[in-house]
């Protein structure tokens, strides 16, 4: 009787993939034959429960089969299968360290199955599946769960952003981390906030709060995946932009021709709609405006706070367990922050006292961090006493080459972020080494000149100063920046647009025989830029359309120097009268208002000349990549660092290029041991390397080594064939070349 019972069941167990079929076509035909199997997984899920270590292995797999087949339907019957969903979440949550693995990954699977016919919700899935991901011991069960707690998310973002469901995960995580910081359970939330954060479907401060939280945790482990969010987690939302963006593009003419000659099947419609659709999508992808992808270090809500709790937490901190390589991490997180915001923390420079020296491992990350701390804000009594220490311990005629580009490439960086740093007597000693005969060292100390040729050349001999600082000097163009000062703001390349301007003024003038110095025709110009825009005019209601020249009666002093005596100049709307008077005030006027175009005072730009100017910034980009351009070394350091980090490499120039070269010696080493072995043709080494690997010889190689008795009767019998046979045997050759060989492509 038992076996009998046991037969049918198997019977009906094999009929579950059929059943399913029938109900989702006709759910009420087949609705009493759906109660017997629900029965049947009620009473196997009882038996389970009652006793889960000792149900045996056929209970275990009719209970899998069911709950996948109640799964797959469960929509068809939501009455029946109301309990269902809760049933899955109880079995998995009280048991799933005794599961087994099949068992389990059905019933998590089921659980997703769920989800998506939306018979369960997100927030209660992920409430299931997120204490299982940081309790179960099993590796495999883990990685399963984190992925289907992925999937979800992405999915529930995938149309619109559900700020609900992320608020609630992201607390979550938050807590995970806050509530235990010695437990290694943060790990999660790490992986989590980062892949997400890649995938931009996290982008705001929440997620950036709960890596924040990470790095200032005690676990290393946790402590780490938080610092490197912040160090490269920008970096790798960048590339996977990047290559989302360069996806092959669909042609929709290949396409449709090759649906155009194959046979007309629905699969190839389908194949042709699904194409037309993709393309649709990516156009209107790139008809959206660009997502203000702010970077994590910008979205933290208290960068100061945030430093220096990671410099008094991680560095000065005594009983911290970090080892060197994880403390440099921290070091360059610290240091990023107090550049980028331009921070300033007690103690961090006289803490890269002890490390300023050769014999230091890694030297060249704590150089480029102390470069990267550096900013116009940090008083230069902190920042002058390591500059010469570097100078001391990296820079002299004893160093090795390496080692003293390293430390000129450093103190580089640091006066390119604080010119003030360094002094006259230190900086002339310091240019000398651009005579050096090691290419590394030479360019470094070029590197170091022509930055102070930009920034400071008052501070440079008179021979070192170079041509432009030289008139720039003679100019007052070029002065002394004084501690904290900082440049007035205006439209960027705006000098471009008026030196191109000029150009094209005294280029016409020219053609029409007119003198170049004149300037009748700005008005004429500047209405021609305004009629070359295809708009609608926008008029006064009193009909003028005329420009009105508007002059500012309030004198604005643009000096801060005390020894001037005379008053600050006025800044007024030059008259055609006033050009032409070569008055000592009025050179001193024009000297103090150098540094503002004229353009932004005298006119409004139109829309002709913005174009024009976005395309001089484009060129002038170009330009300053082009080797060799003029200033553009000291141009790159000055602005670098507020956007992307400085690394070791660029501390070590070009002994990080050579790093894999080798010596003369080692070349003479490695010539000389090739040396000793034999001699072998190209042939003579494949035969060797097929025989080594156990393949056999063709059959022209067979046919050389084959004895000339063996070979004479052919031989022979060629000499004795008639016209026809050679004929027969010539056309058969060039037929078997045509179909390309014996075994060729016949029917092709």
């Amino acid at each position: 009787m038992v076996k009998r019972k046991l037969g049918a069941l198997e019977k009906v167990e094999a009929d579950l993939p059929n059943l399913q079929q029938k109900i989702r076509r006709d759910p009420k035909s087949y609705i009493e034959d759906f109660r017997a199997q629900h029965y049947q997984y009620e009473s196997h899920r009882e038996i389970f429960m009652a006793a889960p270590s000792s149900t045996t292995e056929t209970g275990l797999i009719s209970l899998r089969e069911l709950i996948d087949f109640i799964a797959h339907v469960a929509h068809c019957y939501p009455d029946i299968t109301k309990e269902f969903p809760q049933q899955l979440m109880d079995i998995l949550s009280q048991h799933h360290l005794i599961l087994q693995p099949e068992l389990r990954e059905k019933i998590v699977g089921s659980l997703v199955l769920l989800r998506k016919k939306e018979i369960l919700d997100s927030a209660t899935l992920l409430q299931t599946l997120f204490p299982i991901l940081v309790s179960t011991p099993s590796k495999t069960l883990r990685a399963l769960v984190f992925q289907k707690i992925l999937m979800d998310l992405r999915t529930s973002n995938a149309k619109a952003t559900n700020h609900k469901l992320n608020r609630t995960m992201q607390t979550v995580l938050f807590n995970l981390v806050t509530s235990d910081r010695t437990s290694s359970k943060g790990l999660w939330a790490i992986k989590l906030t980062r892949e997400l954060w890649k995938r931009q479907i996290w982008s705001d401060a929440k997620a950036v709060d709960v890596m924040k939280e990470a790095s200032l945790a005690q676990n290393e482990k946790v402590i780490v995946g938080g610092v490197r969010f912040f160090l490269g987690g920008d970096k790798e939302r960048e590339e996977m932009e990047d290559e989302s963006s360069d996806e092959e593009a669909i042609d929709m003419g290949q396409v449709r021709h090759q649906a155009g000659i194959n046979k007309k099947t629905r699969s190839n419609a389908r194949a042709v709609a699904k194409a037309r659709a993709a393309v649709k999508k990516k156009e209107r992808k790139k008809n959206q405006p660009h997502p203000l992808n702010f970077s994590a270090l910008h979205l933290l809500h208290d960068p100061q706070g945030y430093a220096e709790s990671l410099f008094s937490k991680h560095l000065q901190n005594t009983k911290s367990k970090l080892n060197l390589d994880q403390k440099l991490m921290v070091l360059q997180l610290i240091t990023r922050l107090v550049g980028l915001h331009k921070l300033h923390i007690m103690h961090l420079y006289s803490y890269f006292q002890k490390y300023l020296t050769p014999r230091q491992p890694s030297v060249t990350s704590f150089l480029a961090s102390l470069a990267q701390a550096s900013h116009d804000l940090v008083p230069p009594d902190d920042l002058e006493p390591l500059v010469q220490k570097i100078a001391n311990e990296f820079v002299s005629e004893a160093s090795a080459a390496e080692v003293a580009s390293a430390g000129l490439n450093a103190i580089r960086e640091i006066c390119a972020r604080q010119p003030l740093a360094m002094n006259e007597t230190l900086l002339q000693d310091l240019v000398m080494y651009r005579k050096s005969k090691d290419k590394g060292v030479m360019m470094a100390g070029r590197g170091l000149l022509s930055l102070f040729r930009d920034v400071a050349p008052e501070m440079l001999k008179r021979r070192d100063r170079g041509k432009d600082a030289s008139i720039g000097l003679q100019k007052g163009d070029k002065k002394e920046k004084r501690f904290a000062e900082q440049s007035a703001g205006g439209i960027e390349g705006l000098e471009l647009l008026e030196k191109w301007k000029e150009e094209e003024r005294r280029k016409k003038r020219a053609e029409l025989g007119l003198p170049s110095d004149a300037e009748d025709d700005e008005e004429e110009d500047e209405e021609a830029d305004w009629a070359a825009w295809n708009v609608d005019d926008d008029e006064d209601s009193d009909g003028s359309g005329d420009w009105v020249n508007v002059q500012s009666d309030v004198e604005i002093d643009f000096s801060d120097s005390e020894d001037e005596k005379d008053g600050p100049p006025s800044k007024k709307a030059k008259s055609a009268e006033s050009k032409k008077d070569d008055a000592p005030a009025e050179k001193e006027e024009e000297s103090a208002e150098a540094k503002f175009s004229k353009l932004a005072t005298t006119r409004i730009l139109t829309p002709a000349d913005l174009a024009k100017l976005q395309e001089l910034r484009e060129e002038a980009a170009i330009n300053a990549l082009v080797p060799g351009a003029r200033g553009r070394n000291a141009a790159a350091n000055v602005t670098r660092h507020r956007d992307d980090p400085l690394t070791a490499e660029e501390i070590e120039g070009l002994a990080a290029l050579s790093a894999g070269k080798q010596t003369r010696e080692e070349r003479i080493a490695h010539a000389r041991e090739g040396k000793t072995e034999q001699h072998k043709s190209v042939t003579a080494k494949r035969k060797e390397r097929k025989e080594d690997q156990g393949k056999s010889t063709t059959n022209k190689e067979k046919a050389r080594k084959k004895n000339f008795l063996m070979t004479l009767g052919k031989a022979k019998s060629k000499n004795k064939r008639s016209l026809v046979q050679t004929r027969a045997v010539l056309k058969a050759h060039q037929d078997r070349a045509k179909r390309g060989g014996r075994r060729g492509n016949v029917g092709m």
